[in-house]
């Protein structure tokens, strides 16, 4: 049963495994990890094997508000340019779809389309799995959990640090070897461009210099003034200034599914 104001569960969910997390508003405390579960590789497709996994992870906390964010390998990510003289959701929608089947050459049918819709300035979009969402749902459901929101990692990140970023700033999160920096225009302050890439062994503040500015390059986009990161950030990437950090390092020995679930949280 639920206990105490102000907590509330956030679930990660990856294709290798699912973790539970609570966490408080109030006090700094941490997010304190609950329950992990492994997942045999393509249970994420099949909604009987998800719901079978939340009935794992959920089991005693009937009634609390959930959050669930979902590895961005699992979502697509992708910015709009709105219509010109639009002011219609609808129309907002239709470019969003449109781009996306321009980018990936499949139609939207199988994707929920979530983004921060603006009829004046290119947005981000995000499109989630439909048939996962479902299964998620239900299964949230089935134990009696109140599903807030579902939201990708990046999302989830850059919602919660979006006021503590700097003019002249990238934005990136480093989860589980990959690094995904959010571009944005000089003199702005939306995201422009995402890009996702794995870190090579040995990945050094050179290695990371090298790969933003060809970032840069490939988006026809000025190089950043600095850079500011969330998550398993490389120390020597702080040590040589070539980035800073945004929120505090995960509880050592976390694994990356519980280091997803945490991610966007206050705690």
């Amino acid at each position: 049963m639920r206990s105490g104001f102000g907590k509330a569960l956030r679930l990660g969910v990856a294709a290798g495994g699912i973790a539970l997390v609570k966490t408080t508003r109030w006090g700094g405390a941490p997010a304190d990890l609950l329950a992990e579960h492994a997942l045999e590789p393509g249970a994420l497709e099949h909604a009987d094997s998800v719901r079978a996994a939340l009935a794992a992870v959920f089991e005693g906390h009937a009634g609390w508000p959930l959050t669930i964010v979902l590895a961005d390998d699992l979502v697509r990510l992708w910015q709009v340019t709105p219509p010109a003289n639009t002011t219609r959701l609808a129309d907002l929608e239709a470019a969003a779809a449109l781009r996306f089947q321009r980018l990936y050459g499949e139609p939207a049918a199988g994707w929920t389309i979530q983004a921060g819709w603006d009829p004046v300035r290119p947005f981000l979009a995000a499109a989630l799995p439909r048939a996962l969402l479902g299964a998620l749902g239900q299964g949230a459901a089935l134990q009696r959990l109140d599903t807030v929101e579902i939201v990708p990692q990046f999302v989830a990140v850059l919602n919660r640090y979006a006021g503590a970023l700097r003019a002249g700033a990238w934005f990136g999160v480093v989860h589980d070897g990959v690094l995904t920096l959010g571009a944005v225009e000089a003199g702005g302050h939306a995201i422009g461009a995402v890009r996702a890439a794995a870190l090579p062994d040995g990945a050094d503040p050179a290695w990371l210099a090298a790969h933003v500015g060809r970032e840069a390059l490939r988006m026809n986009m000025a190089a950043p003034q600095r850079l500011q990161l969330w998550g398993s950030v490389p120390p020597a990437w702080l040590e040589a200034g070539a980035c800073t950090r945004l929120g505090a390092a995960a509880p050592g020995g976390w694994s990356a599914s519980a280091r997803l679930a945490a991610s966007g949280s206050a705690a």
